[in-house]
């Protein structure tokens, strides 16, 4: 077995079977993000406040409730002997790795590394993706028609799944290019690796603590590259529940049924240990009660339900030669639900669908609905869509052909007709990846009648050419305006009503806040609300008292850390609705903390032409000379050659 590091700092794996290189993989991994993917494990096992504190008891309760540790090994147990024997190596290097872990994370906590069981890549990747689905967003539409009686005004919101982007180019030398949007993290989400046997040669994109290259690979002869298909696969049911005793039973739609019940010890850093009531009934695990009625809500999911999350597939795709071969890998995938684009060195690309999405009645899309209604059950699941790209192929999470029956959240049409626009013109790949074109609200903006320096204002964001980029003061000046009519539309009488509690746990509040909510729908509130140039005129007025100031001393990029502390200052350009899609929440924060995880682009006739890159590096602890080499480069748009 063997590594190589290139210039940053990226593994080169080699070892002589797929099983010593799952193992090598995890070894390598453990040396690099040992406390990343420890507390990745702890997330799984809902086990993270007995070393973190308080903060993490919302999150540490909602794991027990949603059983991801009891599901993870499940998934486990059902997994091909292969599969099953290629992760327990993973995990083998994992734990060899650990033994000799010196993170400085460890030491400032007072904690030693745990020991993962052959189960754990599987719950680390469960917890990656369990509020990635539309479960949430159905709270947050309950509470909506508890409050204004219909869900209307916030028909058209961005969601928060989107912003990722890919594209393929066909050819005699296909191209394919993307840039997956998540939660920025330090250490980054994504690890640049390469993973070679006698079996296979792969350069790509893997999750720290799960083997393989999931999402994103390079094989030599075939290429993949995925984004969130924004498919609706996950349901909740309101469950009607009675207790007898210790015994507990749900209303289901032949009568009354038994529910598994119990209760765990949730320990708390400084604090006393915590009980929480795991249930499950024939629909799922119980992961909330809702406030205004006493309902429990469960939880039903494609991965718990047919125990399996697609890890079957990981092997397959490591070994693919040809984009058939993708396409029969991902048969096995599961969740989250994705989009694929794949394309091999003999011209051939395909676009297609993977994961289960259940088949069901319209209303389960919306909001939690009634257990023991039997017409709201699940019948069977879609079947997924594939078809060849003769041209050229966008997916930026948009409602597309293929995916238009799978959901109802879909991102706005702009991202992907701008990259149309872009590959028309002849565009190059990174310069697509950075283009911060935004859709601003001009027709608002010409409508709203003020004087003074409001008017000088609204002046100069009407002569602005809507690129977000960090140096602009314009664009800090248009943030400035949207922050204040957001938050002035959240004071309005007709919004008033949402200002209440919602019905639903804390974990929940980036979804249920109404503030956060009312920015990503902007545009579609403003139209229901009929005195809406007033208001901006309003906001013209506060937005001209504020000091002036680039995007980019507002827009800083602002990582999610289990130990927050660190993280390099750096100004930003993009916005939500760019291409470069730069998250913040308007009226709330004009951080970010949600955008371009990765940068790639892989070519198909020549894979030394291929380039990516990543927020930060290829390392995981504070100090090391590549825990953030690459955050220059990939601010100002740059991308690094792949190396073998």
């Amino acid at each position: 077995m063997k590594v190589r590091r290139d210039d940053y700092g990226i593994p080169h794996l080699w070892a002589q079977d797929a099983d010593q290189l799952a193992f090598l993989q995890g070894r390598v991994t453990a040396t690099d993000r040992a406390w990343q993917i420890e507390v990745e494990r702890l997330r799984a096992e809902g086990r993270l406040a007995a070393v973190l504190g308080p903060a993490e008891l919302p999150w540490d309760r909602f794991a027990r409730r949603a059983r991801f540790d009891d599901t993870a090994r499940r998934c486990f147990a059902a997994l091909a002997p292969d599969t099953r024997r290629w992760v327990a190596a993973f995990v083998d290097g994992v734990n060899e790795g650990l033994a000799t872990a010196d993170a400085p994370e460890f030491a400032e906590v007072g904690v030693r590394p745990g020991r993962w069981q052959p189960w754990s890549p599987l719950g680390v990747f469960l917890v990656q993706h369990a509020l990635f689905g539309t479960f949430p967003h159905k709270l947050w539409r309950a509470d909506l028609t508890a409050a204004l009686g219909g869900t209307a005004l916030f028909a058209a919101a961005e969601p928060g799944g989107s912003g990722s982007n890919a594209w393929a180019l066909a050819g005699p030398r296909p191209v394919l290019a993307g840039d997956p949007h998540r939660l920025l993290e330090l250490p980054g989400i994504y690890q640049q690796i390469g993973l070679a046997c006698p079996e296979f040669d792969v350069i790509g994109l893997a999750f720290p603590g799960v083997p393989g290259v999931p999402h994103f690979g390079h094989t030599g002869g075939v290429a993949w590259g995925i984004t969130n298909a924004m498919a609706d696969y996950q349901d909740l049911y309101r469950e009607e529940l009675r207790r007898d005793g210790g015994e507990v039973s749900a209303r289901g739609p032949a009568g009354w049924e038994p529910v598994a019940v119990h209760v765990e010890r949730v320990a708390v850093r400084d604090a006393e240990q915590v009980a929480v009531e795991v249930m499950e009934t024939a629909r799922g695990p119980v992961v909330d009660v809702d406030r205004r009625t006493g309902e429990a809500l469960s939880l039903r999911t494609p991965s718990r339900v047919e125990a399996a999350l697609g890890f079957d597939a990981l092997l397959p795709l490591l070994r693919a030669r040809t984009t058939g071969d993708v396409v029969a890998a991902l048969r096995a995938w599961v969740e989250p639900v994705n989009s694929v684009l794949v394309a091999d060195t003999t011209g051939d690309v395909r676009e297609l669908v993977a994961g289960l999405v259940p088949v069901r009645d319209a209303r389960c899309h919306r909001e939690p609905v009634p257990a023991w209604d039997a017409r709201l059950a699940w019948r069977g699941y879609a079947e997924p869509a594939a078809a060849r790209v003769d041209d050229v192929a966008v997916h930026a999470n948009d409602r597309r052909p293929a995916v238009a029956d799978l959901g109802t959240d879909f991102a706005p049409p702009h991202r992907a007709r701008r990259i149309r626009e872009l590959l028309d013109a002849g565009t190059p790949a990174a310069a697509i990846h950075t283009d911060d074109r935004a859709v601003p609200l001009r027709d608002l903006l010409a409508a709203a009648a003020v004087t003074g320096p409001a008017a000088d204002l609204r002046e100069r964001l009407l002569a602005w050419d809507g690129a977000m980029s960090a140096s602009s003061v314009a664009a800090g000046a248009y943030a400035a305006w949207r922050g204040a009519l957001v938050r002035r539309l959240h004071a309005h009488p007709v919004l008033r009503p949402l200002r209440v509690p919602s019905a639903y746990d804390e974990l929940f509040a980036p979804w249920t806040d109404p503030l956060g909510r009312i920015g990503a729908s902007l545009p579609s509130v403003l139209a229901g609300i009929p005195d809406r140039a007033r208001i901006a005129a309003d906001a013209l007025v506060d937005a001209a008292a504020e000091p002036a100031m680039p995007w980019g001393g507002r827009h800083l990029l602002t990582p999610v850390q289990a130990l927050p502390g660190g993280a390099p200052t750096t100004p930003l350009g993009g916005d939500t609705d760019c291409v470069l899609s730069t998250y913040s929440v308007p009226g709330l924060s004009d951080a970010c903390w949600r955008g371009p995880v990765a940068r790639w682009v892989w070519d198909l006739g020549d894979r030394a032409a291929s380039r990516w890159i990543v927020p930060f590096g290829a390392g995981g602890r504070p100090g090391d000379p590549h825990y953030a080499d690459q955050l220059p480069l990939w601010a100002a748009g740059a991308l690094i050659p792949v190396s073998f």
